[in-house]
């Protein structure tokens, strides 16, 4: 059995409604909804500079002193409404808070970009059956409305996570639903309250807008061709199912060479040349953890960072060469037994033909399309992700000055070592061999692009 719950929050955005789910809950004896509380332009409501005793100047100096303020009511059930560009600070003290309800309140992203752009033209934000509308149209922006529907999704997707990672639940409404009194009833008993028998929305306010949207678009047919670019289904992304990469900073090298350089390693790349490249600029600095790398950021102004890419198949046949001469005989007879690369047993792998790998690489090329696309049971090893999920790792921690491709090493490192405040790149100690030309056969390359389309995709690689 759950705990009644003793506070709640409304997670919604400009013109969902909340203001009429608001006045709803305020009607009801024993509730209380505090306004948009941590609006940063203002205390609840508009016009407005104090709260529950508290100035906006407390509020910035400690927001948590007011969440705590307004929860701190025994016997009562509090809350308030809270957007996706509201205080940040309280967010994770609401989201960890199993006693506070969610109640979550959606709209159709169209109608509320609309109607929240008439609100502004007009400044008539609520209307009641005394007031009469003021009558405009609005100029659909494109830029503008992706901007606002990327903006909420990634909140809305943020809280649900939270919800989900920490075993919660919330009311989902729609606009819709506000003046449905079974669907308010229901709201209400949720939230504990099942000894009010019935709850009516809230009558003292009216649709402002209640017109096609024809009527309130003056570019409408320039609206509906710019709303046909977008991709509600995400029909052209990528598949993801790799894991998110943690940051790997033990694997982080820092010469103190100039201002000081820090390699941030690809696993299966070209990590030893690089390493060795940086020894011959001065004394090379490992096994980091991330408090030693932020003292040594400390301690080095003007530092740079960066990663290098390899181009997918050429980090692939590194990764299979591994798997061959490194790597654990659990691991490849994983690989014999169950994964379809049908590795030869272990005392036989130093006599194998070039066009015997070849053919076995093919087969590990299969491997990796399916592991990466979360199709095995086998975890992703860090020396096959994909790099773009690497360097995501990476950004957890710092992200790299510059993203060097492999190919240009020789082009690119002297901007990077003049960066470093270093006169001399010192490209006498790199030593970089080129991708293999036997690499280059049509149908690797194809199962290259196939395994690693992300990585094609988000660093532009060719075959």
């Amino acid at each position: 059995m759950t705990s009644p719950f003793r506070r709640f929050v409304i997670f919604a955005e400009m013109r969902t409604g909340s203001n009429l789910l608001e006045a709803t809950l305020n009607a009801l004896k024993g509730v209380t909804c505090f306004g948009e509380a941590f609006n940063p332009y203002m205390m609840g409501w508009p016009d407005k500079d104090e709260l529950a005793g508290i100035t906006r100047d407390e509020r910035e100096a400690d927001p948590l002193r007011l969440l705590t303020k307004l929860f701190d009511r025994p016997g009562h059930l509090p809350g308030f409404r809270y957007f996706h560009d509201h205080d940040p600070r309280v967010f994770d003290a609401i989201l960890n808070d199993a006693e506070c309800a969610k109640i979550i309140l959606t709209r159709n992203p169209l109608d509320s970009y609309v109607s929240t752009k008439l609100a502004w033209e007009t400044n008539q934000w609520k209307l009641n059956e005394t007031e009469t509308p003021i009558p405009a149209a609005i100029a659909y922006d494109g830029p503008e409305f992706r901007d606002m529907v990327g903006a909420v999704e990634r909140f809305q997707l943020r809280v649900m996570h939270r919800l989900q990672v920490t075993g919660q639940t919330g009311f989902w409404l729609g606009y819709e639903d506000l003046r449905d009194a079974e669907v308010m009833t229901g709201l209400v008993h949720w939230l504990g309250r099942t000894d009010i028998a019935r709850v009516d929305p809230a009558s003292d306010q009216v649709p402002q807008n209640p017109r096609e949207l024809a009527e309130k678009v003056r570019n409408f047919d320039q609206m509906q061709a710019d709303l046909q670019q977008i991709d509600p289904f995400m029909m052209r992304r990528v598949p993801n199912f790799e894991p998110r990469r943690g940051p790997s900073v033990p694997s982080f090298s820092a010469c103190a060479a100039g201002h000081g350089l820090i390699y941030m390693p690809v696993r299966c790349g070209p990590g030893p040349a690089i390493r060795d490249w940086m020894t011959g600029l001065g004394p090379v600095t490992g096994d980091l953890t991330q408090t030693s790398l932020r003292q040594w950021k400390r301690q080095h102004p003007g530092h740079r960072s960066f990663t290098v890419l390899r181009h997918p198949l050429h980090r692939a046949w590194t990764a299979f060469q591994q798997l061959l001469n490194n790597g654990s005989a659990e691991l490849r007879q994983l690989m014999r037994g169950v994964h379809r690369v049908a590795l030869p047993a272990d005392a036989d792998l130093p006599g194998m033909s070039h066009a015997d790998q070849l053919e076995l690489f093919a087969q590990f090329l299969c491997f990796l399309r399916r592991n990466l696309n979360g199709q095995t049971t086998l975890p992703t090893h860090a020396g096959w992700a994909s790099q773009s999920e690497v360097i995501a790792g990476f950004a957890r921690v710092a992200s790299p000055d510059m993203l060097i491709r492999e190919d240009r090493l020789v082009r690119d490192l002297p901007l990077l070592a003049e960066n470093a405040g270093l006169d001399d790149p010192g490209l006498a100690h790199l030593k970089i061999a080129p991708m293999p030309e036997f690499l280059r056969e049509a149908s690797l390359l194809q199962a290259a692009r196939q395994a690693y389309l992300r990585d094609y995709i988000a660093f532009g690689f060719t075959d």
